[in-house]
C-alpha cells in the first residue's frame, strides 16, 4: 500500500494553481461546450486525469463529500489522494455528494441516484466530473442555452453514448439538476443544467 509520503504530490504552486484553474472551470461553465485547459501543474494518483486532479484540489474540501465510481474507487490511492490533499470525505451514496467523479463513464449509474438540489437551494445538487475519451475527436454535438451565442459544436469520445439524453431530465427539474464537467487528459468542457442538445452526430 502506497504511504502518505509516497502519494503523488498536489499542486506545485497551491494558490497560482488552484486560481488559475478555477478560472479555467468558470470560463467552461460561462462557455458551455468549449473546450478549456487547466494549465497547473499538478501530481495524480493512476486512474485519475490531470483536468480531474486539478479541479478536484480547485474545488473540494471537508464541506464538498465526494462520491467515486467503481473504476476510481478500485484504485485506493485515488480516495487517499483526495483525502490528504483536499481534506474531502469520500461518502458511499452518491444522493448526498457534491461531487462525484467518474473513471468508467460507460456505467455512469441512473442519475436519479444523485442530488438534484431543491427549490430553494438547487445548488445543492451533485456536479458530475466524467473522464471522456476525447473533447476533440468524435461524433459531433450541436448545444444550445445560455452562454451559447447561437448554437456550439462539440466533438468528443463521450461515453455513456446517451449522455445527453438522461441530462434532458434537467429541463423539467429547473432550477434543480445536474451540472456535468467533462475531463480528458487536461481539457474540460462544461454542461451545466441549462444546455440542451440540438443535435446530435451519434
Amino acid at each position: 500500500m502506497t504511504t502518505v509520503a509516497e502519494l503523488p504530490a498536489g499542486f506545485a504552486d497551491k494558490v497560482l494553481s488552484a486560481q488559475s484553474t478555477f478560472r479555467s472551470v468558470m470560463d467552461a461553465m460561462a462557455r458551455p461546450g468549449s473546450v478549456q485547459r487547466v494549465t497547473a501543474s499538478v501530481g495524480t494518483p493512476a486512474g485519475l486525469m490531470r483536468g480531474a486532479a486539478a479541479i478536484a484540489l480547485t474545488l473540494f474540501d471537508h464541506d464538498t463529500p465526494i462520491w467515486l465510481d467503481a473504476a476510481m474507487s478500485a484504485t485506493p490511492d485515488i480516495a487517499r489522494w483526495l483525502k490528504f490533499h483536499a481534506s474531502a470525505p469520500v461518502i458511499e451514496e452518491p444522493s448526498i455528494a457534491s461531487f462525484a467523479l467518474i473513471g468508467d463513464a460507460e456505467h455512469l449509474p441512473p442519475l436519479d441516484r444523485f442530488a438534484f438540489g431543491s427549490s430553494e437551494y438547487p445548488d445543492r445538487s451533485t456536479t458530475l466530473i466524467l473522464q471522456v475519451e476525447s473533447l476533440t475527436h468524435g461524433p459531433a454535438f450541436e448545444l444550445k442555452g445560455p452562454g451559447i451565442d447561437g448554437s456550439a459544436l462539440l466533438q468528443a469520445m463521450i461515453r455513456p453514448r446517451d449522455l445527453f439524453a438522461r441530462l434532458a431530465i434537467n429541463e423539467a427539474l429547473f432550477p434543480r439538476g445536474i451540472d456535468v464537467v467533462l475531463v480528458h487528459d487536461d481539457s474540460i468542457v462544461a454542461i451545466p443544467r441549462t444546455t440542451r442538445l440540438v443535435a446530435s452526430g451519434v
